[in-house]
């Protein structure tokens, strides 16, 4: 099975949504806490030594949205943008451009209401002609100025990203052309080198979908 089947968006009803996300606020967030340790509250980074299910898990106990996107069967920027919406379970008038995965991530949900956080996980990003160091450093920014902008209302915003196993940058620096040009705060990006990770992750679909703010369900919950 390829890799972003296994995230199709399949909503929760109101009580399903209430019923999951109580049960995660329920665990104990020192676990997360533990793992996150030392970490800045807002930036993007390499996943180095992380794993995704343990993020994950450190979302829930953190009572934090966990999205989760793998990218290794994408190679082109339309692909890239379908996939992560399909996994992030992003609104249908999503409109498969940077800047509107930047608009999705940020202006919709503080405007619905108080955020608890976000951990994000991007692996396997394509290094392929059709992506290139421009495309993928684009695709870093919206993240980048995503985490700014959650920062300047203090709420944490993790982003962790690999590349895909070819013509990695050993950077994370931010693209000069084409550059976004959105408002930064204290958010900090951290340059290190990448690691990929081999294998496949299982990553629940239950948590996913009850973690993503996109989520139908989540919305009339939270209500």
């Amino acid at each position: 099975m390829k890799m972003h089947e296994q995230f199709q968006p399949v909503q929760l009803s109101a009580e399903d949504a209430a019923a999951a996300l109580a049960a995660h606020r329920q665990q104990n967030p020192a676990a997360g806490n533990e793992l996150l340790r030392g970490l800045r509250s807002n930036i993007v980074q390499s996943i180095r030594a992380f794993h995704a299910d343990d993020l994950q898990k450190a979302a829930g106990s953190l009572g934090q949205h966990f999205l989760y996107v793998n990218l290794a069967d994408t190679q082109t920027r339309q692909e890239v943008l379908e996939a992560t919406g399909t996994s992030f379970l992003l609104p249908a008038h999503f409109g498969r451009n940077f800047d509107a995965l930047y608009d999705c991530l940020t202006d919709p949900l503080h405007k619905a209401g108080a955020q608890p956080g976000f951990i994000v996980v991007v692996e396997k990003i394509p290094c392929t002609s059709k992506f290139d160091r421009e495309a993928r450093e684009l695709l870093l920014d919206v993240f980048r100025d995503a985490a700014d902008y959650w920062a300047e209302r203090n709420v944490p915003f993790r982003c962790f990203y690999s590349f895909a196993a070819s013509a990695m940058p050993a950077n994370g620096t931010r693209s000069k052309k084409g550059s976004r040009s959105r408002s930064k705060a204290n958010a900090r990006v951290e340059n290190e080198k990448t690691v990929v990770l081999d294998g496949m992750v299982e990553v629940s679909q239950t948590a996913l979908r009850m973690s993503s703010p996109f989520n139908a369900g989540y919305w009339s919950s939270a209500a």
